[in-house]
């Protein structure tokens, strides 16, 4: 009778709670270190201080600078290949930990080359 209440209570308690939602999510990769900034490091280009700045991942992690705030990313190998880059991270965030498990990273695509068309056909 006990295992009965007690299974009973753990499928309450497993469809009470919200399942996290996969979403995307765009910003620029950066550092824990460096976050919004690079110009205090005094190394150029930006890739390279995020690099550096990570490390051997240790103290500092790979993060996603996205709007004003600031995710760590639980992938710490493929966010190095677009260091200081513009991205769309698909993934779960983690609010009370501000860590986004990372489910893909893309390239974003430019808006530079969008507005520059639509300037282009104003008259």
């Amino acid at each position: 009778m006990r295992i009965v209440i007690l299974l009973a209570a753990a499928v309450m308690l497993t469809a009470a709670a919200p399942a996290q939602e996969s979403k995307p999510y765009t910003g620029v990769i950066t550092d824990t270190m460096c976050g919004r900034s690079h110009k205090g490091m005094n190394v150029a280009p930006e890739s390279k201080c995020v690099k550096e700045c990570v490390g051997d991942g240790k103290t500092y992690k790979f993060a996603l600078l996205s709007g004003a705030k600031i995710y760590t990313l639980s992938d710490q190998e493929t966010p190095a290949k677009f260091a200081a880059q513009r991205v769309v991270v698909t993934g779960v965030l983690y609010e009370k930990t501000g860590i986004l498990k990372v489910e893909s990273i893309q390239a974003a695509k430019s808006d530079r080359i969008r507005s520059r068309r639509v300037n282009e056909e104003l008259p």
